[in-house]
């Protein structure tokens, strides 16, 4: 009978790789899964004088499928994918369905006028005006600087 030194690292490394790979499609901002699907939609968030502009990127859903609910700090996006496919080649039928839940929550850097918010979706592309609250926009803050002493 053969002697196998035992390796304790080697076990753990194992352990460790299965839950990386467990957790690997709950990171943010999500890679490609499942097929071409996102898990997490991208977002782009832009800031101007008197409004925020938050971009999302939502390809294939449907603007029903879709719940946007905003709060004076942060925006809450889900919604749900679905998509069917049917090929017909030489008398045989192919099909093809996929689909997945999302969500996201993107916190605003300024208060916002949650009342006043306006939405516009075209081609998977979900735009949203945040206008600031009145307090945002005439927010003025002094900063002074101490000249050093030599």
């Amino acid at each position: 009978m053969a002697l196998v030194r035992y390796n304790p690292w080697q076990e753990l490394n194992a352990h460790l790789s299965h839950i990386n790979g467990l957790l690997g499609d709950t990171r943010v901002p999500s890679a490609r899964l499942d097929r071409d699907f996102i898990k997490v939609p991208a977002a782009e968030l832009h800031e101007t004088d008197d409004a925020l502009h938050l971009k999302l990127e939502l390809p294939g859903i449907d603007a029903k499928d879709l719940d946007i609910q905003v709060t004076e700090n942060a925006v809450y996006v889900s919604g749900e994918r679905k998509s069917e496919t049917t090929t017909e080649n030489n008398g045989t039928t192919r099909s093809e369905f996929r689909y997945g839940k999302f969500q996201r929550v993107i916190s605003l850097s300024a208060r916002i006028q949650n009342t006043n918010v306006t939405a516009d979706y075209k081609d998977g592309i979900l735009n949203l005006t945040l206008p600031k609250s009145e307090q945002e926009k005439s927010k003025v803050v002094k900063v002074n600087l101490e000249q050093p002493t030599a």
